[in-house]
């Protein structure tokens, strides 16, 4: 096995594939022709279900990209057998965006879950002797152990305020499923109100207070 390929599988044409018979690179199931798969039977790249053919599908059968449901020909979908791509929602209510504006709105956050890759030169002692196979794949896969919930408000902290309030700002923006969804509680520090129909709106600490003084003095 040459050192530039860093397989520990069997059958790979491609690199740094601990499953077999891929000719893709970073695969860890079996049976992958894309990159970066850990199911099998995947032409698509990014795929963590099986047999798909489309792009970072969780899902298996799918056709189209982002599906997390199986049979999908259409993207984005949660269900089976769909051919339509659904509008993105935020707090579970529509938000009349596209998914490209959707992604727009929402910050990148690095966040230390499910597993990194790690050079061999990165790695430290203890985990060289507990993954020898760094040896011929140049690293291994670190798993980083935390849930979202865990991650988030560890992120949180670091971030600027510019930062925090792009996510207080997102549409039809839910303090407590905000909390549910991330584990950081803004519930204290956002401020809101609640209209006749019932939608949440997030406004400026200084418009609350005033809201509140003139609801004293009526």
């Amino acid at each position: 096995m040459s050192d530039k390929n860093r397989n520990t599988g069997d059958r790979n044409t491609g690199d740094r594939n601990t499953g077999n018979s891929n000719t893709g690179y970073r695969n860890t199931g079996d049976w992958n022709t894309g990159n970066s798969n850990t199911g099998y039977s995947n032409t698509g790249n990014s795929n963590t279900g099986n047999s798909n053919t489309g792009d970072s599908n969780t899902g298996n059968m799918n056709t189209g990209n982002w599906n997390t449901g199986d049979w999908n020909t259409g993207d984005r979908n949660t269900g089976f057998f769909c051919t339509e791509t659904p509008s993105p929602m935020f707090f579970d209510k529509p938000a009349g965006l596209g998914w490209a504006d959707a992604y727009d709105l929402i910050p990148f956050v690095d966040l230390p879950v499910g597993c990194k890759w790690v050079d061999t030169q990165d790695m430290t002692d203890d985990e060289k002797i507990n993954n020898m196979s760094h040896q011929t794949t140049g690293g291994f896969l670190r798993v980083l152990g935390k849930s979202i919930q865990e991650a988030f408000p560890i992120a949180w902290e670091k971030m600027d305020e510019e930062t925090k309030q792009r996510f207080i700002d997102l549409p039809n923006f839910d303090p407590d499923k905000f909390f549910k969804c991330t584990g950081v509680d803004v519930r204290v520090k956002s401020r809101y109100i609640t209209l006749e129909n019932g939608d949440k709106v997030s406004i400026s600490n200084e418009s609350y207070e005033a809201l509140q003084a003139a609801v004293k003095t009526e």
